[in-house]
């Protein structure tokens, strides 16, 4: 007897009644004969996999000013401070728009319909118990509410607004479903029936949990899961594609990096990333080239968090992580989707990074790409910022069609010597089909023999570097990386053309080797809307005054410096400079006058076209933010740049003072963590919290060493005892010599013919002296 559950068309879930649910071992019986029918073409047993919430267990603005009745409306900090400090939600609720007419579903733990706050919004077409497999995803009450998670992240997107209840959603006018199916064995066949539940209702599914944040696991979906990614964008919303909001990871603390997780990696997701109160990196967020943008969540223990509604009919002032985070930015897109209910998956992604703004987000790694947008691991392309993006969307023309573009290295079994690095270049001439780039993933296989030693960065033709895999100290597995997708967004509206350069560091003691990579461009034909580049006469300015470059007097687009793209020398004018190109180094070499002093008083030489930002410096000064500095600043460090300048790069966001940009290079430390000097060369910033931890380690582990010489010197006794013993039993020694003294009457080969249990040693005292 089965039981068969649809997941998608042609896609069934088959459970067999008789065989147990949960079981050491496959079912290999049961799978041959299912793959033996003719008409199954494809089939795998399905097995329980990790997946944790992503929430955090106790341990230029105009100013409107929303009038609501909600009790715990004043709390809500990052909806009405105003003043750039906000997520500018107020203003696009002013203008009538509060996501009316749109489809919100929380793929979680299950979903408290009737909670005072939620039930005039709840929407039961877009629910759904997978864990029971009925309509109702009431979620299951225990001691400890441990199924509170979909509930809250439900209350962040559609709370009723001005009804004296609780909170109000960012979207408060949307509809919100629940799918509850984190309650329970969580397979590829479970988060396939979720990802594809009703993706012709639904508009956005938004996710606050992936596989487990330890540091350690690399994981993501499944064939089955892989595939509902790829039915929705691509056939949900009659065409448009279903917009996946996801939550990028709360594994900071453990050193994890939200590109070994195959959710928050992936294309066809809007990977969230979290803010503190007053803007700063939280203690649990992970960095990564992937995360598109941020919202803002809880901090530390001082600073205020995300105010929603709680089970039992209860409002809560204390939800937390970026499970707090990935709820906000799906009632943001709700409202963007209301303005125009046209947009595709991927406009919402282009109007994300076009609109979110980092000026109000403190972190050391901001950079310039190669377009001028403003981009950071820790943060993506900044806050998302609600009202511009209702605002971009409302007249928004649907971007051109996404193509595809492999182009695979010729390096392969390449070694990776320990405490080293190689760097490897791959020329893309041709990309058919993609000129303009959005997503960019780095395919690799890589052995060694501990994977949380190594660290992968890619440098794009125009300059832009991304870090696609950090160090993780706790990631100890030899099962390497096989065909991993590293992503990364930071090249949006780059070009592919040129070389790129992909940097593997081997931080370990053991030997690393790549087998083999490729990259993979995603992007379109022609410039999306308002992003066309063209070759117009360029302006420079420079210490308040302006120089006119005509297009003769810069360089060619094929000999253009690849990291300072739509970046031009000043030249002649009041300063009397002279600048020659270097073809074969493709740089900008400058010769100074007698007025060099008076010319560049700031020190900056040259200014970026579109930013106005300087990019490159005099001699003696560090390029750092886009000004010249005589010394880099705090959370900085003096090097080089791929042109040999010497610019400030940012230190691991653990250190407050470095000597280089890995996470073991720390020279100080922020106030709630200490110096840890693992070795010579190796030195951490640990958090306070978990250094009695390190501690309790660091004792077990002598202790272990002292008791295996213990058990070593014992093993050394008891074999010597017994050898002596086995000696003396064949009468060979004693304590003083050794004898021999043969039977009387025959030699000794006669003696032992003639009885086999004669003596044939006599050691007794009496014959010491005995011939």
């Amino acid at each position: 007897m089965t039981s068969q559950l649809k997941i998608f068309p042609d896609f069934y879930h088959f459970q067999h009644n008789k065989v147990a649910k949960r079981s050491a071992g496959p079912s290999f019986e049961h799978h041959e004969n299912l793959l033996r029918e003719p008409q199954v073409k494809w089939a795998k047993q399905q097995a329980v996999r990790s997946r944790r919430k992503r929430d955090l267990l106790p341990l230029r603005q105009r100013s409107y000013r929303a009038n609501l009745n909600d009790p715990r409306w004043p709390q809500m900090w990052y909806l009405n401070r105003g003043q750039g400090l906000d997520m500018n939600v107020q203003p696009a609720w002013m203008e009538g728009i509060t996501g009316v007419g749109v489809v919100v579903t929380i793929l979680d733990d299950g979903l408290e319909k009737d909670h005072p706050d939620l039930f005039r919004n709840y929407d039961p077409q877009a629910s759904y118990d997978v864990n029971n497999h009925d309509d109702d995803p009431m979620p299951r009450y225990d001691l400890i509410d441990s199924n509170r998670h979909g509930t809250r992240c439900a209350g962040e997107v559609a709370a009723t607004a001005n009804n004296s209840l609780c909170a109000v959603g960012v979207a408060y006018g949307a509809s919100v479903g629940g799918v509850r199916m984190l309650d329970g064995d969580v397979t590829d066949a479970v988060e396939a029936r979720s990802l594809s539940l009703n993706p012709q209702h639904i508009d956005i599914y938004s996710a606050s949990w992936g596989p487990d944040d330890d540091g350690k696991t690399v994981d993501g979906p499944g064939e089955l899961a892989t595939r509902a990614f790829i039915e929705g964008v691509t056939k949900g919303r009659s065409g448009k594609g279903s917009i996946f909001v996801w939550a990028s990871g709360n594994g900071g603390r453990d050193y994890d990096n939200c590109n070994c997780d195959g959710y928050t990696n992936s294309i066809w997701t809007l990977s969230i990333s979290s803010a503190t109160e007053n803007g700063y990196v939280p203690w649990y967020s992970e960095a990564c080239s992937s995360t598109l943008a941020t919202t803002y969540s809880s901090g530390a223990s001082g600073e205020k968090q995300v105010v929603t509604t709680d089970l039992h009919h209860q409002c809560t002032s204390s939800h937390t992580g970026t499970s707090a985070s990935a709820p906000l930015a799906a009632g943001i897109c709700a409202l963007a989707l209301e303005s125009n209910r046209e947009l595709t998956w991927r406009d919402m992604q282009h109007i994300v990074v076009r609109t979110a703004r980092p000026a109000s987000l403190k972190s050391s790694d901001w950079k310039v790409n190669g377009v001028g947008r403003n981009v950071s691991h820790s943060f993506g392309y900044g806050l998302m910022d609600a009202y511009e993006m209702v605002k971009l969307a409302r007249n928004w023309k649907t971007v051109p069609e996404q193509h595809k573009c492999e182009v695979s290295a010729p390096h392969t079994e390449k070694l990776i010597p320990p405490k080293s690095h190689v760097s490897l270049q791959l020329h893309v001439r041709e990309c058919a089909g993609v000129n303009f780039l959005e997503h960019v993933q780095a395919k690799v296989s890589l052995a060694s023999t501990r994977r949380g030693d190594l660290q992968i960065h890619l440098t794009s033709p125009a300059g832009t570097r991304a870090t696609l895999l950090a160090r993780r100290p706790h990631d100890v597995s030899r099962a390497g990386f096989q065909a991993w997708p590293f992503m990364s967004v930071h090249t949006w509206g780059e070009k592919p053309f040129g070389i790129w350069q992909l940097e593997i560091h081997n931080e370990g003691r053991f030997l690393g080797t790549m087998a083999d990579w490729k990259l993979v461009f995603y992007g379109t034909e022609i410039a999306p809307e308002g992003d066309e580049h063209e070759d117009d006469d360029i302006n420079t300015e420079i210490s308040g005054s302006k120089v006119d470059l005509k297009p003769s007097e810069v360089l060619s687009r094929d000999e253009e410096d690849p990291e300072h793209n739509n970046v031009e020398p000043v030249k002649g004018g009041v300063w009397k400079e002279v600048h020659q190109v270097d073809h074969t180094r493709n740089e900008v070499q400058r010769t100074t006058t007698e007025d060099d002093t008076a010319s560049a008083s700031t020190g900056c030489l040259a200014l970026s076209k579109k930013s106005q930002q300087c990019i490159v410096c005099v001699k003696g000064l560090f390029l750092h933010n886009g000004r010249c500095e005589a010394a880099c600043p705090e959370r900085y460090f003096p090097s080089l740049d791929a042109k040999s300048q010497p610019v400030c790069s940012y230190c691991h966001y653990t250190c407050k003072t470095c000597s280089g940009s890995n996470d073991y290079q720390c020279v100080s430390c922020y106030g709630d963590a200490s110096l840890k000097q693992m070795s010579k060369a190796e030195s951490y910033c640990y958090p306070k919290a978990i250094l009695p931890a390190l501690e309790t380690n660091k004792w077990f582990y002598w202790m272990f060493i002292a008791f295996s010489a213990n058990v070593i010197v014992l093993i050394m006794i008891m074999s010597y005892f017994i050898v002596c013993k086995l000696l003396k039993n064949c009468g060979c020694c004693n304590k003083h010599r050794c004898y021999r003294k043969v039977n009387s009457g025959g030699s000794l080969a006669d003696s032992l013919s003639k009885d086999s249990n004669s003596a044939v040693y006599n050691l007794s005292e009496s014959d010491s002296d005995g011939s």
